[in-house]
């Protein structure tokens, strides 16, 4: 939601906790929601224990049908969600076929909304392009993304294959990194 929303919405907070609890005990739900909370990106509503889908349909109608919401700036909703951690290798560093112009995260981005595999993935953070090796001219595209708590969306995406320009690429899996990655050959 925009930030207008965010403001509109938590004027309120503790009616809507109200209301959203009628909402779910009227449909025979057991959760209830203990509070809500804002931050840029928007708001978080925290219940007692995990909740179904239909749960989050019946809230997220009671927040667009709220007053003073701009119902379209409401993206969807979601249900908590963990990292999943992958790699794309395959693809050369000079990607654009001139040796001056390097692979960059922003090429990476586009190739991944240009292709099919990756409908319904969203990115939890900057994609990492880091080379083989010193003298290699090929590159690894490390990419975390949102996935739901069986791992399913990763497991869709892993040893896939996609073609990008003339070269094909394959999808794998990774291990959490934490931290900044280091590439090995920055330290040499």
């Amino acid at each position: 939601m925009g930030s207008d929303n965010i403001s509109n919405f938590m004027k309120n907070s503790s009616l809507h906790v109200t209301n959203i609890n009628r909402t779910l005990r009227n449909a025979k739900s057991e959760v209830l929601v203990s509070f809500i909370h804002s931050n840029s990106l928007g708001i978080t509503i925290v219940t007692n224990k995990v909740f179904l889908q239909s749960d989050l349909q019946l809230i997220e109608k009671y927040v667009k049908s709220s007053n003073n919401i701009d119902t379209p700036q409401v993206e969807v909703s979601q249900l908590p969600q963990l990292k999943s951690y992958l790699k794309i290798i395959g693809i050369p560093l000079f990607f654009h076929g001139n040796a001056q112009e390097c692979l960059t995260p922003n090429d990476v981005k586009t190739i991944i909304k240009q292709n099919h595999i990756f409908d319904n993935i969203t990115l939890t953070s900057k994609l990492c392009v880091i080379k083989v090796s010193l003298k290699s001219d090929m590159v690894i595209i490390w990419i975390d993304i949102w996935d739901v708590q069986s791992s399913s969306k990763a497991k869709t995406l892993i040893n896939r294959c996609f073609n990008v320009s003339k070269f094909i690429t394959t999808v794998r899996d990774a291990n959490m990194n934490p931290g900044v990655l280091q590439c090995k050959n920055c330290w040499k």
